[in-house]
């Protein structure tokens, strides 16, 4: 098959509709995310756009057809997720929840598991969440370490005929779910007897189980409920388990795939976003001076390397999100590379942007620090790229049978 990279008519039209949701929807709650100053009630102005959203289809839209939802591919979803995250972010990753929280579903869920456990996703009204339990207060980069390290904290005690889960978690969005009772399903990264296991508790079982400690207040991705929570004597079926005892930290690794092959392309919408403002400023702005800023050399030599820098990450992402959505076996590869280039010169490229500015960039007022606070984020979430991603890289370029061109598809 030859390689293209111009759009379809259908790609095309679905830029077209996700742009035009952004901009009726995803700009006035950016805004109003932008002026409310405590953490939960920022975050619940998300509900009322994500219901609209879940009514038009977009919900089903992350759900691979095979399990009943109509997504397309990688490149389908980075024109999804930069339309939106241009705008908001954070509405990205709570309406994104499923993604992650039903990877290891879609993996070694039983068919009886994938259909109870998905069908709240299917739903053409309401604004269901899901969350990924996986990173505790006290750092999961060793989550599966052995014995005598900690390891996983969080504990799940077989009694009868049901699993009773104690233990605190932190980061995910949604953990809380909207009112503090937990979100519609939870994906729990746990301790079992036989090792680090994952067990998916419903919102029925979690109701009256979640202490919620603190609501964190974030410098950026503001709008995402982020929260500390303590899941106290929660009690699932033993039927929850998903795959063996011993099978979680495989399966976690491996639904954290796609979602680090996408945070290319939330740097991506970061650095479009900044690079926008900077260049109307650029060529708008005279600081004094006789002709716009864009006139001196300086000026256009940083313009100029962002904005190639924004293409190849953007180009980097599609690639690997297509490749890992499909299964690719080098998707693995190329999700790592695209998260730790990515999120890295997004930071880097949006700094750059904010010294062209100068100091009037590091007013809250102007739209250019909050992408930066943004791309900070993005080498430490979905696995911090020094103590998770890095070491991933490390082991791949260890195995003796490692091929360079594989990637590449120039084996």
């Amino acid at each position: 098959m030859s390689v293209s990279f111009t759009l379809s008519p259908e790609q095309q039209q679905l830029k077209a509709v996700a742009r035009a949701f952004a901009e009726e929807h995803l700009r006035d709650l950016a805004a109003a995310v932008r002026a409310e100053p405590d953490p939960l009630r920022r975050a619940l102005l998300a509900r009322p756009v994500m219901e609209k959203a879940v009514g038009m289809g977009f919900l089903k839209g992350l759900i691979p057809v095979p399990f009943g939802g109509a997504a397309g591919s990688g490149v389908d979803a980075a024109i999804l997720i930069e339309e939106w995250a241009t705008h908001s972010p954070d509405f990205v990753i709570s309406l994104a929840g499923p993604l992650i929280a039903l990877a290891p579903v879609y993996e070694a869920g039983t068919p009886e598991q994938i259909r109870r456990f998905v069908a709240p996703f299917l739903a053409d009204s309401g604004a269901p969440v899901a969350a990924m339990a996986y990173s505790e207060p006290g750092g999961s980069a060793n989550f599966a370490a052995p014995a005598p390290a900690e390891g996983t904290r969080t504990t799940a005690v077989p009694d009868g005929d049901h699993w009773v889960i104690n233990g605190a978690k932190q980061w995910a969005s949604h953990l809380p779910g909207w009112d503090g009772d937990g979100p519609d399903l939870m994906t729990i990264v746990c301790r079992t007897p036989g090792g680090v296991s994952l067990l998916v508790a419903e919102r029925a079982q979690l109701a009256g189980h979640v202490e919620v400690e603190e609501y964190l207040d974030l410098p950026g991705l503001r709008g995402c409920l982020t929260a500390r929570i303590r899941l106290r004597d929660v009690r699932v079926p033993r039927a929850n388990l998903l795959g063996a005892e011993g099978d979680g930290a495989r399966l976690t690794l491996n639904a954290f795939t796609g979602s680090g092959a996408s945070i290319g392309t939330f740097a991506t919408a970061a650095m479009r976003r900044a690079f926008d403002v900077a260049f109307r400023f650029a060529t708008t702005e005279r600081r004094g001076g006789a002709e716009p800023i864009i006139a001196h050399q300086a000026v256009s030599d940083v313009l100029a390397d962002a904005k190639g820098r924004i293409e190849a990450v953007r180009l980097l992402s599609w690639r690997a999100l297509d490749a890992a959505l499909s299964g690719d076996p080098n998707g693995l590869e190329l999700a790592l590379h695209v998260k730790v280039f990515g999120s890295e010169t997004a930071v880097d490229v949006i700094n750059d942007l904010v010294k062209i500015v100068g100091v009037s960039a590091y007013d809250t007022a102007f739209p250019l620090v909050d992408a930066l606070h943004e791309a900070l984020a993005y080498p430490v979430i979905e696995g911090s790229n020094t103590g998770v991603r890095r070491r991933q890289l490390q082991t791949l370029l260890r195995d003796p049978a490692y091929d360079p061109l594989a990637a590449s598809g120039l084996t």
